[in-house]
């Protein structure tokens, strides 16, 4: 059995504040936030989320770590990572 392959995903909130997760469902996990079954951060006044940045191709430990990274990074660093609106496959 194939191991799920784990993202690391960026959404922007309605309020301009940037939260970073992690899936191995982006799409899904997108939609959930948006009818508030995703995270407690994102809150009514929060939605709609839009998709910003995703990297892909993790397993579950490493998609936690980067997403600690990213978490722990200042906010220019993850509007960088935004900036390039697309997707991102870490080497192997």
């Amino acid at each position: 059995m194939a191991k799920k392959k784990w993202s690391v995903y960026i959404v922007r909130c309605r309020d301009k504040t940037l939260y970073t997760g992690i899936s191995n469902d982006v799409e899904k996990r997108v939609k959930a936030h948006n009818t508030g079954k995703g995270a407690k951060y994102i809150i009514p006044e929060r939605r709609p989320v839009k998709l910003m940045y995703v990297e892909e191709g993790y397993d579950v430990g490493g998609a936690l770590k980067r997403e600690r990274a990213i978490k722990k990074s200042g906010k220019r660093a993850k509007e960088k990572l935004v900036s390039k609106m697309g997707y991102y496959r870490p080497q192997k």
